[in-house]
């Protein structure tokens, strides 16, 4: 048999097996895509225990989720910059549990020692992110300082949408 009718019969016989694999192959694909983007749109981020930090690092991981459509699910404790959430990701994409306990204080710098020295320019900017009626509620309780103060229970479930 003349080499190119022996090459034809290959590729056509591997074409037939390649197109079999290309579109298994697609099909594999097409289903884990499906299953992530099933399993993202049902997820939520669960806030507990998170005592908070840098302000920097809260304000881009919370603008990282609103951006991506995430829900938020507090449900613990919630303290210092990690009640940025209440400002950056929507408030219908929030919820609360009865276990929910938002902690706020004063920005703070390290001074002489390590002592605190409350940061005026940084409490401004953390009061600007927080919606009306926290800000309002931190109002009322005395405003931000270097004394943490807690909202929880009946009080924060009126301004929050309570979990399913």
């Amino acid at each position: 048999m003349p080499f190119f009718a022996r090459l034809g019969r290959v590729l056509r016989r591997w074409g037939k097996a390649f197109r079999l694999a290309v579109s298994i192959a697609a099909s594999w694909i097409l289903l884990c895509v499906a299953a992530t983007v099933a399993t993202t749109a049902a997820a939520a981020v669960v806030i507990k225990d998170d005592h908070g930090g840098n302000i920097g690092v809260y304000w881009s991981r919370y603008s990282a989720l609103r951006d991506m459509g995430e829900n938020v699910i507090i449900d613990g404790t919630c303290s210092s910059a990690c009640t940025l959430v209440l400002g950056i990701v929507p408030y219908d994409r929030i919820c609360v549990t009865p276990n929910a306990q938002l902690g706020f204080h004063a920005a703070w710098r390290p001074g002489l020692l390590g002592a605190k020295v409350i940061n005026e320019p940084g409490t401004r900017t953390l009061l600007s992110f927080y919606p009306t009626p926290i800000r309002n509620w931190i109002a009322r309780n005395g405003g931000l300082g270097s004394d943490i103060m807690y909202l929880s229970g009946a009080e924060l479930l009126a301004m929050y949408k309570k979990c399913p």
